[in-house]
């Protein structure tokens, strides 16, 4: 290759690694946009009496009931989402197409409309008990969804050569797979962290009180106040210590290869015995996590239309209405999300971390909080985009990609460098051997970051009652204010769109976890 065409590539190269880390840049730099009405309110108090409203005995209640659902769901989480994508992936389990799909079928039900229905099933169960049963059944196909993808890739090859050489199945698996399931791991019990610290709508049905419960009750006496800003700022504490501890169990693992590998699914295990037991524990999880909120909303259901309830007459407008916004999020999302997944894959740094880490930080923030900030900084400073749909768009954007960001990190991580590198020596821009080469093969990624962010917009609640355009309602909204008032045949119907709504976004999902490679 002429030295002149290797320094041109390679001037190409620098040029367009500079621009994704611009656009990188910016992106993080939306994302702290609500940052800028939190902290400096936060900052504005007199530090003796802000010391005193955070040491106050409320606020450690707070703290400790915001830790303990953490201690209990994180961890249950990971082990229910493991054992179940195990099961599925790697033993000769009767059913296990179907027990995939069933044990996706919870990201279709909004964690909401599970705590309605364990709560007109089961009134006395609410308080922590509550908060964690129903969290933990709502969060865990966030850690099943990648740990399984990734289980049902991985060649077997080493596991067979650790056991060739006198190592135990158990710990066969213990030193060559566990070590390479840590990004999805991590990743996953990162998304239950943040969707923990971010959660409102199960923990005010249980009457569990947290930051997130207590930030909104002061946001109802006074707008964006001081008070609201420093629990906030508590509650940010809490997302960098979940971004760190993150950040050491993810380790710098690689679970890309040069070669292709022999490219063949491990030998299932036989459960013999264990079978009943494992039937049993799926069993379980899919009764409570699916069974009940779907059984649930069809009682409630039918009860209205016996009554003579009507559907509602909006019922078409406001689901329309519900799939145009999570479209839009869901590309605002992912758009935003590759420029800082890409550095952090190809360009690993110091400041690529900081990038990454520092788009997941808004996303930890109630939605109450993010859209306040929101509206603060329109009505402040750009006035023109108050009640417009763009608006709403840029704080999904902000809330949810992390969603967008994990399963791109994950896809990109299988993607090899190599690929890129000698689409380039080739000839190939920056721009064509991305589109050309690395696309097809994150193409999977991509879509499942725009299924979940999809899923979350669907069922996206505060963020939206303060941004959405006059006029613009949800399903969300429309079933939270009739479930408020204790109508729950009528808030049903707008249960049942939800879940309708999510289970093809689910399927697709199903879909992912087949057809990656």
């Amino acid at each position: 290759m002429p030295a002149s065409f290797r320094a041109q590539s390679v001037g190409a190269r620098s040029l367009g690694a500079r621009g994704v880390a611009v656009a990188a840049a910016l992106v993080a730099a939306l994302t702290l946009l609500p940052l800028l009405v939190v902290v400096p309110d936060a900052l504005s108090a007199d530090p003796g009496e802000a010391a005193s409203y955070l040491l106050r005995p409320r606020v450690g209640e707070l703290l400790t009931n915001t830790g303990m659902l953490f201690v209990v769901t994180v961890p249950a989480t990971v082990v229910v989402g493991v054992a179940a994508a195990w099961l599925v992936e790697r033993t000769a389990l009767p059913g296990a197409g179907v027990w995939r799909t069933l044990l996706l079928a919870p990201l279709a039900v909004p964690s909401f409309v599970s705590a309605y229905a364990w709560v007109t099933v089961a009134p006395w169960l609410d308080g922590f008990g509550g908060a964690a049963l129903v969290t933990t059944l709502a969060y865990f196909p966030f850690v099943f969804l990648p740990v399984a993808a990734l289980l049902r890739t991985l060649d077997p090859g080493d596991e067979e050569a650790a056991r060739s050489l006198g190592l135990s199945p158990a710990a066969a698996v213990v030193r060559t797979v566990l070590p390479r399931l840590r990004p999805a791991l991590s990743g996953g019990a990162l998304l239950v962290a943040l969707h923990l610290l971010a959660e409102y709508g199960v923990l005010e049905m249980m009457r569990f009180q947290t930051f997130t419960t207590a930030i909104m009750q002061q946001y109802a006496v006074g707008f964006s106040d001081t008070s609201s800003s420093l629990l906030a700022s508590v509650l940010l504490t809490l997302c960098l210590v979940a971004l760190v501890l993150d950040l050491l169990a993810r380790g710098r693992h690689r679970v890309a290869r040069v070669g292709s590998g022999v490219q063949r699914r491990a030998v299932p295990a036989v459960l013999g015995g264990w079978t009943t037991p494992a039937l049993v524990f799926l069993a379980a999880v899919v009764a409570l996590s699916v069974a009940v909120p779907v059984a649930t909303v069809v009682r409630w259901l039918l009860h209205g239309i016996a009554e003579g309830d009507p559907l509602g007459a909006d019922l078409l407008q406001v689901t329309l209405s519900t799939l145009g916004l999570a479209v839009l999020g869901a590309l605002a999302a992912v758009v935003a999300a590759l420029p800082g997944a890409w550095l952090l894959n190809r360009h690993r740094s110091g400041l690529t971390l900081l990038l990454e880490r520092t788009t997941f930080i808004a996303s930890a923030l109630p939605g109450v909080v993010v859209g306040l900030a929101m509206v603060t900084l329109a009505v402040r400073w750009a006035r023109p985009v108050y009640q417009t749909v763009g608006l709403i768009v840029l704080a999904y954007a902000i809330l949810f990609l992390p969603r967008a960001m994990v399963s791109l990190r994950a896809g990109l991580a299988a993607a090899r460098p190599e690929l890129s590198e000698a689409a380039r020596s080739l000839g190939l821009s920056g721009l064509a051997a991305f589109v050309r080469v690395v696309l097809p093969l994150v193409a999977p990624s991509v879509l499942t970051a725009l299924v979940l962010v999809a899923l979350a917009v669907n069922t996206e609640l505060t963020a939206t009652l303060l941004l959405a355009p006059t006029g613009t309602d949800t399903l969300a909204l429309a079933f939270w204010r009739e479930a408020s008032e204790l109508d729950y045949a009528a808030a049903a119907p707008f249960a049942a769109v939800m879940i309708t709504m999510s289970v093809p976004l689910t399927m697709l999902l199903r879909r992912q976890i087949l057809e990656e490679r």
